[in-house]
Order: structure tokens, then C-alpha cells, then sequence
């Protein structure tokens, strides 16, 4: 307990110190209560000076990091939310480095000989020093001879201590999470103990690197048939929890066009390559690459993109896959109708909504797009309107299209970099045209009708007893025994009882205290 109230103090001394607290302050004016506290808690020690002409966000991007690395990973996953922050921070904080000093090769080679042993370690040999290093993890190349045959790999090692460090830091970050919400009604719209529980789950998946490995391994299974695309190869016998094996890259950053105009390469066919491909994974496979930037990225001599990096990933359901398709298709079409009615039909739009209205609103944000010029054209930025126009309409914020439409803005930049001209619509078309047909064919709907036939044929036996449970809970619900808006994440709420225990713990602590002292003094 104690360890904890100590953490939450030093978290506290690090917000006050790196002037994030003034920055949050001047976006979001925050309750004098709250200011005090920081002010009290940074006395005695010297501030970090901060550039003032620099724009909030980006003052809060160098705040956040020099507080490290739990306030690095807050930050990033604070930029895929900017239904929590608001879209100018959200911005903003794409822009945030994730960049530290390296540790040590010998401590590197140690943790590699611990995690896979002595008999594999012997294998592996010239292992360089960090070529990267971010806040959770650094990369350093090697040899391995795998299956007699000598391989050039990347080594990806998670930083000594770093689970540790992240839950302790994590832990007071709940706590004080808490203590705002309960304490300031107006708080209680971020969600604060909400956002800290998703960036635990998040960052522990990101800190075990066999996730990260099985997450490439998909990916490679899913496009090995994509001309113009190749995922590293993984090399499980070399890949633990700590540490991650794969293919080292041989080609360029896809950020040098000097050198991929020297290796001969279309770049109107690169840039149309890296949109389309991108789509058939959202579209066809459901699961996508959630960071493309161009950082993790490359190009080899035959014009192959080559990923890096899949610590974030993204996934749609068929649903979704199915609604994302025939929005930015209808919307190339210029059919508001359909767009509309797809929504509706989603379910994504309270029915009493008018559809006519809906689509007059598509029409506003789909107009205006098709005014511009080829090169200003984007569909990330068009499905970051869309979500603006439904949100009027009261439709539910939906965080993997989210994530979906920042990697897009993020693609079609990329693409636009290799060929300022590239045709976002037309280069889109054909992908979204295919799959639309695709799922709609005489084949597609009988698979559909098989498989559904199938789970009710599945079923039948059990059809007594639910029906005879469904009798029940409409009793209960009669009664008004049964409440429908229960949640049911019951991590979070496993996370939230533990900090009222927490508390109370607390409290029962401080009145102890104060207890001895009386009988004491």
C-alpha cells in the first residue's frame, strides 16, 4: 500500500516538474484544487524549461517524453482516441517520439541466452550493437544457422525490468485515476480509470513478444499471396515472451525516395501498391497494420514493400468489414442514399433518425471532397468527418474503425510522398469493387446459408432450455429484477473494486494513524 501512495507521489512530482500539468491547464482548464496540489508537490525542485512558442500539443509531446516510458505509451495510445481528447490533440500526439537511450549489448546477450538457452544461443553469433531503441524494446542484428543454413536476423529484446516498472507506474496511475473521477463530477466524462485499464491491457500484449510474433505470422499467412508484399519470416525457436526473431530486412526506408529512384522503381505503381494492399488487408483479411508509417516500412531492389514492427495491429469483424467497404464505395459513387441506408441497416443509427436528413449530411461531407483536387482527395479524412457528422446523430464511437481510419491518413500520406498525384479514389475502387462482389456472389451467399443452417442445426437439442431460460428472464425482467445496461467488462470492473478496497484500506490506515498519535501525544 504504502509503495504504491509512494509511486503516486513521484508520478505526481514528474507531471509537476515537466510541465505537463501547466500544459493540460492551458487545453483544458483544470479545478484550482488540482493546480494547488501540483504546485505543492514541485516545490524545491527545478522545472523542465519548455520551448513556449510551441503549440500545447507539442509542448506536451516533450513533457510527456521526458516523464518516460509509461508516459510515452499513454501518450500513443491517447492519439487513437480522439473521441476521449479531442482530434487537434489527438494529432498532436501522433507526433510523439518513442525514443530512448539503448542498454547495455552484454546485458542483451544475457537475456538472450536466458530465454532460449544454451544449445540455440550457441547458434546464434554476431549480434551487433542496438540499431534502435524505443521505450518498451531495442533491435539488434545477428547470424543464426538455422537448418544448416546461415540466416541474417533482426533481434527484437525487451528492455531488463520493464513489466515492473509499467504495472508499479500503472498501479498509482489508477489510483489517481480514480481519486479524480470520484472527486470532480466533470471529470467523470473522460473515463479516466477507463483509458489507464485499456492501456494496461494494451501495453502488457505489447510486452510479450510472442503476441507480437504470432501477429506477423497472421499477417504472412493472410497476404503470402500478394504480389508486392512480404512479412519477415518468424523463427520461433529463437522467440520468447522477452525476445523476438525475424528476417532482417534487406531493402530501404520507404521514406529515402533518392535511393528507390536509384533502384529503378515506379513510384506511381509503389504508392498505388502500398493503398491497395493496405484495403485488402482491412477489407478482405479483417486485420491490418495499425502502425505504417513510414518508419515501418521498406522497399526491396524488386519494389516489394516489406512491414516492420507489429507491436499494433488492427481487426474488423465481417460487419464492420462489410459496413467500412460499401461506405467509401458509395461515397465513389456518390450514392449518400446507400451510404445512409447502409448505417441504418448496421444498426448504427437510431432508427427513429431521419435517413433523408443522414443523408443530406453524407452529402455535405462528400461533396466538398469531390471538389478538390486529386492530390488533396483522402478516404482517412473522409471516414474522420463521417465519424464527426454520425456522432450528431448519436452513433456509438467504434475504436477499431478508429485506429482503421488514422493508419489510413497515415498510409495515403506515405503514398502521396512516393507520387504527390496518387488517386486515392481510383487506386481504392478496384479493391472495394472486388470484395463487395466477392461477398455478394451466388457462392458467398450459400456458404453463408450453409454455415448458418449449420449453427441452428447445432442448436436444436439445446432449444428446450433456452427457451425455458428466455421464459425466465422475461419474468425477472418484469419484475424489474433484471437490469439490461449491466456492463460486462469485468476486468475493468475487477480493477475498479480493488481500488475501492484500496481506499478503504486507506482510509482505515489514516484514521489508525491519527489514532496512536492522539493516545501517544
Amino acid at each position: 500500500m504504502l509503495r504504491r501512495i509512494f509511486k503516486l507521489f513521484q508520478i505526481a512530482r514528474k507531471f509537476s516538474t515537466s510541465g505537463a500539468v501547466e500544459i493540460i491547464d492551458e487545453i483544458h482548464q483544470l479545478p484550482i484544487s488540482i493546480r494547488f496540489f501540483f504546485n505543492l508537490i514541485s516545490l524545491g525542485a527545478n522545472p523542465n524549461l519548455i520551448d513556449k512558442k510551441k503549440a500545447p500539443g507539442e509542448k506536451l509531446c516533450v513533457a510527456l517524453q521526458g516523464m518516460g516510458t509509461t508516459f510515452i505509451k499513454l501518450g500513443q495510445f491517447l492519439a487513437t482516441r480522439p473521441d476521449i481528447i479531442g482530434e487537434e490533440l489527438s494529432k498532436s500526439l501522433e507526433r510523439l517520439q518513442d525514443k530512448v537511450p539503448a542498454f547495455d549489448l552484454h546485458d542483451a546477450k544475457k537475456i538472450i541466452k536466458k530465454e532460449i538457452g544454451e544449445n540455440y544461443y550457441k547458434d546464434i553469433t554476431e549480434i551487433s550493437q542496438p540499431i534502435a531503441a524505443a521505450s518498451i524494446a531495442q533491435v539488434h542484428l545477428a547470424k543464426i544457422t538455422y537448418e544448416g543454413t546461415e540466416k541474417q536476423v533482426a533481434v527484437k529484446i525487451l528492455r531488463p525490468d520493464i513489466e515492473k516498472l509499467f504495472n508499479e507506474e500503472l498501479d498509482a496511475l489508477m489510483l489517481f485515476a480514480y481519486i479524480v473521477e470520484n472527486s470532480f463530477s466533470k471529470a467523470k466524462r473522460l473515463k479516466l480509470v477507463e483509458v489507464v485499464h485499456l492501456l494496461r491491457e494494451i501495453t502488457n500484449i505489447e510486452m510479450d513478444l510472442r503476441f507480437e510474433a504470432a501477429a506477423a505470422n497472421e499477417l504472412y499467412e493472410n497476404t503470402k499471396n500478394d504480389q508486392g508484399f512480404i512479412v519477415p519470416k518468424i523463427y520461433w525457436n529463437y522467440t520468447t515472451k522477452k525476445i523476438l526473431t525475424l528476417d532482417k530486412v534487406d531493402g530501404v526506408s520507404i521514406r529515402e525516395i533518392k535511393k528507390i529512384k536509384e533502384l529503378g522503381i515506379n513510384q506511381k505503381k509503389l504508392a498505388e501498391n502500398l493503398i491497395q494492399l493496405f484495403l485488402r488487408q482491412a477489407v478482405r483479411d479483417g486485420f491490418f497494420h495499425g502502425d505504417m508509417h513510414q518508419g515501418n516500412l521498406f522497399v526491396d531492389s524488386k519494389g516489394n514493400i516489406i512491414p516492420v514492427d507489429f507491436g499494433i495491429m488492427g481487426r474488423l469483424d465481417k460487419n464492420n468489414r462489410k459496413f467500412l467497404a460499401e461506405i467509401l464505395y458509395g461515397f465513389i459513387k456518390r450514392d449518400y442514399v446507400k451510404v445512409a441506408e447502409v448505417h441504418f441497416q448496421a444498426g448504427l443509427v437510431p432508427q427513429e433518425a431521419s435517413k433523408e436528413e443522414f443523408a443530406q449530411a453524407l452529402r455535405s461531407v462528400g461533396e466538398p471532397i469531390f471538389g478538390q483536387s486529386i492530390k488533396d482527395i483522402s478516404g482517412g479524412n473522409l471516414l474522420a468527418q463521417l465519424f464527426e457528422i454520425t456522432e450528431k446523430f448519436n452513433m456509438p464511437t467504434q475504436p477499431p474503425l478508429l485506429l482503421l481510419q488514422k493508419t489510413m491518413v497515415v498510409v495515403e500520406g506515405v503514398a502521396r510522398k512516393l507520387y504527390p498525384e496518387t488517386n486515392i479514389w481510383e487506386v481504392s475502387r478496384p479493391v472495394l469493387e472486388d470484395w463487395l462482389k466477392n461477398i455478394k456472389s451466388p457462392k458467398s451467399t450459400i456458404d453463408t446459408a450453409i454455415n448458418t443452417s449449420s449453427e441452428i442445426l447445432k442448436r436444436i437439442p439445446d432449444l428446450p432450455g433456452f427457451m425455458d431460460r428466455a421464459d425466465y428472464a422475461l419474468k425477472l425482467m418484469a419484475d424489474g429484477k433484471l437490469n439490461l445496461a449491466i456492463g460486462t467488462n469485468k476486468n475493468l470492473e475487477l480493477e475498479q473494486m480493488k481500488i475501492k478496497n484500496f481506499k478503504n484500506n486507506l482510509v482505515i490506515s489514516f484514521f489508525g494513524v491519527v489514532i496512536v498519535f492522539l493516545l501517544v501525544f
